[in-house]
């Protein structure tokens, strides 16, 4: 959902500085204008500057802390590519309502067995342009979310530049919501 609201923070809250990457801390009190709250994480617009708030710190904001959907090996079931493909839909750059498979930057996934029984899930993925400072984090909530899924004993989210990304690679889903087409 995208949406803007204004609240105040609560506490000191930490935060990532948009498109930077840059690791912070926005100051309780502080005030700001929530514009995205897409799979669990939440952007606002702050002192000027674009920030992202991960799910778990959404008390600072006065919301409800989300609770992990899955967790590891907790229903007995074994993750399929299914799973996977569901779980990264629900990762978003946070300056674009689009999940990251719908924008086209997922290239390749795969699922291994390991010696214990679980799986190691491999994902390779891309970004909208290359010195995005959102990368990491992009990347490290889709490696959590992805840990989060039965089975899954380890997970693998590589950056690749090659091909390069462009508009034309994202789905007829994610220009809907772009109004692209």
């Amino acid at each position: 959902m995208t949406t803007l609201s204004t609240v105040t923070l609560s506490r000191d809250c930490p935060a990532v500085q948009i498109p930077a990457g840059h690791p912070v801390t926005l100051p309780a009190g502080t005030e700001v204008d929530v514009t995205q709250t897409l799979g669990g994480t939440y952007t606002v617009h702050a002192s000027g500057g674009l920030f992202r708030i991960s799910g778990k710190d959404a008390d600072a904001l006065g919301m409800n802390v989300e609770q992990p959907a899955a967790t590891a090996g907790g229903s007995g079931e074994t993750v399929t590519e299914g799973m996977v493909w569901e779980t990264l839909k629900t990762c978003y750059d946070p300056e674009i309502p689009v999940n990251i498979v719908d924008l086209g930057l997922v290239y390749d996934m795969g699922i291994e067995g390991l010696a214990s029984g679980n799986k190691k899930v491999f994902v390779k993925m891309t970004l909208t342009a290359p010195g995005c400072g959102m990368g990491a984090t992009i990347a490290g909530d889709a490696q959590q979310k992805l840990l989060m899924l039965p089975g899954v004993e380890d997970a693998s989210v590589e950056i690749v530049w090659d091909p390069p990304w462009h508009q034309s690679m994202i789905t007829a889903e994610g220009r809907r919501l772009l109004g692209i087409e």
